[in-house]
């Protein structure tokens, strides 16, 4: 019984260890978001994708207010916010990408204290 005990221990410390943030289950790119579900989750691309999706999924943030800030060569290009309501909330932006903003884009989750709760990077390539 011990064993079990300390196995389900394990494996469930685990599955939380492997989350972005203690409040973000998932937080990844995309090509699309199709019934709240992040499709074809990316890292980089190349410069022939048009638009790239941010998908995140948080957790025990019901009340409270979060923001995606995209920004490329250091400059802010969107901030989209969006208010949590309920105990699991999935929300996603997108970027309309030109194919000469190539380089690495930087999406920001922020909550409603400016605090940074991540950091995420997708590279966008030349073809």
């Amino acid at each position: 019984m011990k064993k079990i005990l300390l196995l389900s221990l394990l494996l469930s410390t685990q599955a939380f260890s492997a989350w972005p943030h203690k409040d973000i289950a998932q937080a990844v790119f995309a090509k699309s978001v199709n019934e709240r579900t992040p499709i074809e989750i990316i890292t980089e691309a190349d410069n022939s994708l048009k638009k790239v999706y941010f998908f995140t999924n948080i957790r025990h943030l019901k009340g409270d207010k979060i923001t995606h800030r995209w920004s490329y060569n250091g400059k802010v290009k969107a901030k989209i916010s969006f208010d949590i309501k309920g105990n699991r909330w999935r929300v996603w932006s997108s970027k309309n990408l030109w194919h000469t903003w190539t380089g690495e884009w930087t999406v920001e989750v922020i909550d409603q204290n400016e605090k940074i709760l991540l950091t995420k990077t997708f590279e966008y390539k030349k073809l």
